[in-house]
């Protein structure tokens, strides 16, 4: 019998989730993500997560409508737990500059998304000398870029990206969940990429690591622990946080308290001063997110 992981009391240790959606589909003029789905609100979420010692959340933008972004910062104030938001704009557009620096004055904002979704490839936009300049526009803003999906190509054009701006600080979304580290034909190019980008300012956000197998959810957190340790093994200890994928992976497929176990009970069996780093410290060095509240901690 396998064993299975088991819903985690409160943290010892405050923990920021980097990685949460919001959308509610009760919108007059519908939503282009969570079409059908209950409201995912940052009410809801706090209703969830607080229990278990999270004190603060970071938006992801699910939305390529640009005017969404209005909406998320609109929800995300009016709750102290919300402590910052990565936005959807396209580097290339002439509109960039202005977006930019019109959304960059609130202090929720923290970067932007992009890679292979919506439509959108990264590594072709590198041909494009309008989205290098857009990039390096985001990184003398000191804004973070998030990847979105963990794929062979998107880790190698952020290989190429990271060349032409340096100073680009980039967070890699739901490493767990890339397929080709089973693939003995891809896995070694993979590899090679992080192992490049960990030598750079980038993280890997260990979310969505949940999986099935044969329609179920695999709950023992035995199943997890070799792709968490290549993962952690190559960012090191600095260099990874935690995102629940709020409510995809974790509202879905298992609920948020057995997914947060998964991942408690493994960075829990390294020690408290690693668990600390992966669930809040270093996400605070990836997002420079917005303390809001008496609970959320800071450094120093």
């Amino acid at each position: 019998m396998r064993a299975r992981a088991q819903a985690p009391p409160k943290a010892p240790y405050p923990i920021i989730d980097t990685h949460i959606h919001l959308f509610d589909s009760s919108r007059p003029q519908g939503v282009p993500y969570g079409s059908g789905r209950p409201p995912a609100l940052p009410e809801v979420y706090r209703f969830i997560a607080e229990p278990l010692g999270v004190v603060g959340a970071i938006e992801v933008e699910a939305s390529p409508w640009v005017e969404d972004n209005l909406w998320v910062l609109d929800v995300s104030w009016k709750n102290s737990i919300m402590v910052g938001f990565v936005g959807n704009l396209e580097p290339d557009k002439p509109s960039f500059h202005e977006y930019l620096e019109r959304y960059h004055r609130h202090p929720l904002f923290r970067g932007i998304r992009y890679g292979n979704l919506w439509g959108r490839n990264l590594g072709e936009m590198l041909n494009k000398p309008e989205f290098i300049a857009g990039m390096k526009e985001l990184a003398a803003a000191d804004l973070v870029l998030d990847t979105a999906n963990p794929r062979p190509d998107l880790m190698e054009a952020i290989v190429r990206l990271t060349d032409r701006v340096p100073n680009l600080r980039v967070v890699l979304d739901h490493l767990p969940s890339m397929a080709a580290l089973d693939d003995s034909a891809t896995r070694q190019a993979v590899e090679k990429n992080l192992r490049e980008l960990a030598k750079r300012t980038t993280f890997a956000k260990i979310s969505a690591a949940t999986r099935r197998e044969n329609g179920q959810v695999i709950t023992d957190p035995a199943a997890y622990k070799p792709r968490l340790d290549l993962l952690s093994g190559i960012f090191g200890e600095d260099r990874v946080v935690f995102g629940s994928d709020w409510p995809n992976s974790a509202g879905n497929w298992v609920s948020f308290d057995v997914a947060l176990a998964i991942v408690r009970q493994y960075f829990d069996a390294k020690g408290p001063a690693v668990a600390e780093k992966y669930f809040w410290k270093n996400s605070l060095a990836a997002y420079k997110w917005v303390k809001r509240d008496a609970r959320q901690p800071s450094i120093g």
